[in-house]
């Protein structure tokens, strides 16, 4: 039976497609193509996706309840990797009822699809660190309050969060959410840092340096975020005590000054950094910071990439995919 992969041609949902198919599993993506960022970026993952025999595309938006339900009618997948959502921070200050839709309504609308399928074992989803807000404590754990959101954007993840455990409570329906911290690599989105700072860099243009550079990010690899997602997937939650639910901090659990990234990316792109000192922007947190105890113990996830590492790996899949 298929896994169900909402936000495949998305980066994360991208890279978690691929590793399940090279292991094997069929895999049923889903994704509606938003223009939120470069469409031919997701169409070229998507490209690579479809090279597996095992791989279906369905084209449809999670937040649209019968074009869901007409979309997933012969579709029969018990497990559900849940990726699909609206990204960004600041483009909810502008848009913020693409964060109701996306976020709200469409998380819901995957919740019901799994609460009426039959043959349902494990539905996974992405949460985010920020839902830890204004917490000041770190690193942050699960444990901690995330009641003092500083976005839109984390209220919607804190809010799925609350939606998954009453599903999980009221159904029996088995979850695990995962709060990502700070996910780069490879098949990247335009909007993130390491993005936009290699394309300012290699155009000779000034980088926006936010907090006048005084911010630490736990910095995760994506193929550190697959293996934690993957080995998530394959152990659901047990059905008592109840509810069967779990959410876990998915971090590389070390927090890096934001100007040694920089020196890294400087270094592995042979240029130096033109830095614009900006003061931090609405909605933005100073520092993250993945307390990993629980993952660590409860799936033996432990992730093996530090930045001096992944940054060059992202650099020169960034030159190749542009052909530079």
């Amino acid at each position: 039976m298929p896994v169900l992969v909402t936000g495949s041609a998305g980066f994360i949902g991208y890279h978690v497609a691929e590793a399940l198919l090279a292991r094997g599993d069929e895999v049923v993506g889903i994704d509606n193509l938003s223009p939120y960022y470069d469409v031919a970026l997701k169409r070229a993952r998507l490209a690579r996706l479809r090279r597996h025999a095992g791989f279906r595309f369905v084209e449809a938006d999670i937040s649209d309840q019968e074009g869901m339900r007409r979309a997933l009618a012969d579709t029969a997948t018990a497990r559900v990797v849940h990726l699909a959502a609206q990204a960004g921070v600041r483009h909810s200050l502008e848009h913020p009822f693409d964060y109701l839709r996306s976020n709200l309504a469409g998380h819901l609308i995957i919740l019901e699809h799994c609460r009426h399928h039959d043959d349902f074992e494990h539905l996974v989803f992405a949460s985010s660190s920020s839902v830890y807000g204004g917490n000041h404590k770190l690193p942050f754990a699960e444990t901690d309050r995330v009641d003092t959101p500083v976005s839109l954007y984390a209220a919607t993840k804190k809010a799925d969060e609350l939606m998954s455990h009453a599903y999980a409570e009221l159904y029996g329906l088995a979850q695990t959410g995962l709060r990502f911290f700070t996910v780069y690599g490879p098949w990247g989105r335009p909007d993130m840092a390491m993005w936009r700072f290699t394309e300012a860099i290699l155009a000779g243009r000034p980088i926006q340096v936010f907090n006048h550079g005084d911010m630490r990010r736990d910095f995760t690899y994506i193929d550190d975020i697959i293996a934690g997602v993957v080995v998530a997937l394959d152990h659901p939650p047990p059905p008592s005590p109840s509810p069967p639910y779990r959410i876990y901090n998915i971090g590389n659990n070390r927090a890096e000054p934001l100007l040694r990234m920089v020196e890294v990316l400087e270094r592995a792109l042979g240029r130096a950094a033109q830095k614009q000192l900006l003061d931090m922007q609405p909605g933005d947190v100073k520092e993250t910071y993945a307390d990993i105890t629980a993952i660590r113990r409860d799936l033996g996830f432990q992730p093996t990439t530090p930045i001096d590492e992944g940054v060059p790996r992202f650099v020169a899949w960034y030159r190749e995919y542009h052909g530079l």
